[in-house]
């Protein structure tokens, strides 16, 4: 996910008890929250689980491994109620950060799995280790991504620097404006060095054995799949992107190649935004997405960073937002079904009412777009279609930040969905969202029922 930041109003803290009375809402949606425990396997455009389709409604919740940690920064009584929260919800599939790259670049998570040696952060990965387990015992999958294109987990700028002599570029510097940080971030790819360092810390995540259960992560059928990175792209300006191609395609053919030498078990896919990340252009969705390797296509849907909602003038643009964004997802239905493969709404979001920030704030725009993705999601299940769920961005659950400035600080563990370069609060659904809540809790049962 990227962003750029906007304005806000001083916090309102709520009680945690409060959750308690969200889950209040409904509660027989709970019977169906928990899917069987085998692996996701690919079937065409499906996803079927014990032989069954597999459809779902998902969160993002990046930041679960740094609340499993056994450390100060750590919370692991907020990880269990955050995961019972969702799985109350009907919440069944979790994407989550195993990977965040210790970073000169402003913005970016701190601790994080890895520095510039191969000697990783194993109290964060036994956080991770913590993660699977509980959300084993809650029969919820996990999608886990391997880096970021963007900045606040380190990502692919910051494996550059390892490699490059100490050069990088900050996101949003003005000394560099859109597209600089995007077009040196794709040198990425072409650089045998970095690359080498990524394969490194693929190779150890995805043959790790998981210290608590005991289980080797590539036998492990929490984990539906893995992620190459959060939204690669090949570049910010198309010039740059389109040139960029053919060592973008050998990264991620060479990539999802290599996780599936280690975890044939299970799925891959790119972490791609679809055509926004694409340079508009169908075909590079196509290519990207065309190894035998890549199990899925994901889409991602920011119509308010994308300029199709006017964050000054929410109600009397949301109607054009709101339509543009259905327009995306029937697009990408369709080369889904080019390709024969299923399709996932991994990221999708909208801020509260009035760009605002605080927990106290409406959702109503919010949750009318929500509503959309819930219906073109169900309406093309019926139809035996490739869209097979969504992950809201994000769940902020209990979290609340501690800034009167609603902005990430070095040392904080007030952990949110919203990643510490965006305003705590923008984007992410709180436990006391409850008019939010009921809509995803609505969809989990409309889809256990097909």
């Amino acid at each position: 996910m990227k962003t750029t930041p906007s304005t806000g109003f001083n916090l309102t803290r709520r009680s945690v008890l409060a959750s308690s009375a969200a889950l209040a809402l409904a509660p027989s949606a709970v019977a169906h929250a928990a899917p069987a425990a085998g692996f996701v396997t690919r079937d065409g455009i499906a996803l079927k689980l014990d032989g069954k389709p597999y459809r779902f409604v998902g969160a993002n919740a990046w930041y679960l491994a740094w609340l499993g940690a056994d450390a100060d920064y750590g919370d692991q009584g907020r990880l269990s109620r955050e995961l019972d929260a969702l799985a109350a919800d009907g919440v069944t599939n979790l994407r989550v950060g195993a990977s965040a790259e210790l970073s000169p670049l402003k913005n970016s998570v701190r601790p994080a799995f890895r520095d510039q040696t191969a000697t990783y952060n194993e109290t964060l990965l036994v956080g991770l280790d913590r993660t699977l387990v509980e959300m084993a015992s809650r029969r919820m999958k996990a999608v886990l991504y391997l880096t970021n294109f963007w900045e606040w987990s380190g990502g692919m700028m910051t494996y550059l620097s390892w490699v490059n002599g100490g050069r990088y570029i900050n996101m949003n510097d003005p000394a560099h404006p859109w597209p600089e940080f995007a077009d040196f971030n794709a040198d990425f790819y072409r650089s045998e060095e970095a690359v080498a360092l990524y394969h490194d810390y693929v190779r150890a995540v995805v043959g790790r054995t998981n210290t608590i259960s005991g289980v080797r992560y590539a036998d492990d059928p929490t984990i539906m799949a893995w992620q190459l990175a959060n939204e690669p792209r090949a570049g910010g300006g198309p010039e740059v992107a389109l040139g960029n191609l053919p060592a973008f395609y050998a990264w991620i053919n060479g990539t999802a190649r290599l996780i599936k030498s280690i975890a044939p078990r299970q799925l891959v896919s790119t972490g791609g935004e679809g055509l926004k990340g694409s340079s508009e252009r169908a075909e590079v969705v196509i290519e990207s997405c065309r190894s035998p390797d890549i199990d899925y296509l994901t889409a991602h849907i920011w119509p308010g960073n994308w300029g199709w909602l006017d964050r000054e003038d929410m109600a009397g643009t949301d109607a054009r937002a709101r339509a543009l964004a259905i327009d995306y997802v029937s697009r990408h239905i369709g080369f889904a079904r080019q390709l024969g493969k299923p399709l996932v709404i991994e990221e999708f979001g909208y801020p509260r009412d009035g760009d605002l920030y605080d927990p106290s704030v409406p959702t109503t725009l919010r949750d009318g777009f929500y509503a959309d993705i819930h219906a073109a999601v169900l309406a093309d299940a019926r139809a035996g279609g490739p869209l097979v769920g969504s992950n809201f961005w994000a769940w902020n659950g209990e979290g609340r930040t501690r800034n009167p400035d609603f902005r990430f600080h070095d040392g904080d563990s007030a952990w949110l969905g919203d990643p510490p370069h965006e305003p705590q609060g923008w984007y992410g659904v709180f436990d006391t969202d409850l008019s939010t809540r009921t809509l995803i809790r609505k969809q989990a049962r409309a889809l256990s029922e097909l």
